[in-house]
């Protein structure tokens, strides 16, 4: 997800202007074991977010009873988070949630003109999926930029949070976990907390901790680390040739700590890394999304895609073939971030591998079961909003930016 721009003003220019993140742009053509890292410093402790942790017992019987009653088209349209065009809802809109039940969409700086659109479009949406019964995600790529201190990240993700929420919306593709070890990296650079583990974990978790707060989920990303690459993901595939210990030792150190901490979803980057999967990608990649991230760190939340358009994936595979492929190596939510045919590629795509076997419908049980714990964790309800009162959150955001940058 590629960075726009940082935090630089007040939320009623900051929403529409400073949207940051993966594919901004149209691309080109059963046990958790402990993770085996050396521990990261924690940060401080905060209050417990206001999210449950868990989902009960009962809840899950719930959401057992409520998959069982799901047609496979509807478990399919869970497991996608499509982009749309324009800054109003359109027909095209209205198909992807009530005929194709996608389950989740994004919203780029091109979908966002003032907020009381923005409300509008959302409200709109959410409308529509009122003859379903599961709640979309309505997500950003809200970063927020660099902060040097971790009282600075904290009221920041606060500020985050409150600025998605009062657009109507759910989920932010933040905190940027990755480390910036490598000066030659086109496409994360100060869009990381920094050069170190420590200052990466600290700062990420704080921003993490307090969007949780607001009741909006974070994503924290990029696994398994896109701070060495050369190459913008967005372009083409990077490759970077480091062994699972050197991941251990550097990248993997703040998706611990997160995982520790209660992160509830992580996007997986488009690297290729041919110590530990020759022929996969990352996030096609069953030794990277199951093998790391699930068995070895623990993750027993939602894992996303980096988008599936950049032309990491898109020079190299067919969208529906790349859509199966993710699935299988263990990915929960597929995000195709351009173009409605392409989610149209990506349902047939899907369905096509669950009648000859590729993929089995107990598959795609197991991440709609996650998706809807995750909905129901965070409370997620279709109901429209009012347009925001800006005047309050604006003096926050200016307080924040003469208090931190002073320091």
């Amino acid at each position: 997800m590629k960075k726009l721009s940082m935090l630089a003003g007040l939320w009623s220019m900051l929403i529409i202007g400073v949207l940051s993140g993966c594919s901004g742009n149209q691309p080109t053509s059963p046990t958790n074991p402990s993770p085996p890292v050396s521990a990261v410093p924690a940060p401080e402790a905060s209050s417990e977010p206001s999210p449950s942790p868990s989902a009960p017992i009962v809840e899950k019987d719930a959401i057992r009873e409520k998959i069982d009653k799901m047609t496979l088209e509807e478990k399919i349209g869970q497991m996608i988070i499509a982009g749309v065009q324009g800054t109003s809802a359109s027909a095209e809109d209205e198909r992807l949630i009530k005929e194709q039940h996608v389950g989740g969409i994004i919203f780029y700086k091109n979908n966002l003109a003032d907020p009381a659109s923005v409300v509008r479009f959302t409200n709109q949406l959410k409308q529509w999926n009122e003859i379903h019964s599961v709640p979309l995600l309505l997500s950003v790529d809200q970063e927020g930029g660099q902060w040097n201190s971790q009282e600075a990240a904290g009221e920041i993700g606060a500020i985050l949070g409150e600025e998605v929420k009062g657009m109507g919306l759910n989920m932010n593709f933040a905190p940027v976990l990755d480390i910036h070890s490598n000066p030659k990296n086109p496409v994360i650079g100060d869009r990381s907390f920094g050069s170190t583990a420590d200052i990466v974990s600290s700062l990420g978790i704080a921003v993490m901790k307090q969007m949780k707060q607001t009741g909006v989920i974070p994503v924290v990303k990029h696994f398994p680390g896109h701070g060495d690459t050369e190459t913008d993901s967005h372009l083409d595939l990077p490759v970077i040739h480091k062994s699972e210990k050197d991941l251990t030792q550097l990248e993997w150190q703040p998706f611990v700590r997160a995982i520790e901490e209660g992160a509830d979803a992580v996007m997986v980057a488009h690297i290729l890394f041919p110590q530990i999967d020759e022929q996969y990608p990352s996030s096609l990649s069953p030794a990277v999304v199951t093998g790391q991230l699930r068995d070895k760190l623990g993750f027993e939340g939602v894992i996303l895609t980096d988008d599936l358009t950049m032309g990491a994936i898109a020079n190299q595979y067919g969208i529906g073939e790349a859509s199966v492929l993710s699935v299988q190596a263990g990915t929960d939510i597929v995000l195709i971030a351009h173009e409605y045919s392409n989610v149209d590629e990506v349902i047939a795509a899907l369905k096509q591998s669950v009648a000859d076997g590729t993929l089995s419908e107990e598959r795609i049980d197991e991440s709609v079961r996650r998706i809807l714990q995750l909905k129901t964790k965070f409370n997620l309800e279709d109901k429209p909003v009012d347009p925001p009162d800006l005047t309050l959150l604006n003096e926050r955001i200016s307080k924040a930016i003469d208090t931190y940058r002073k320091k």
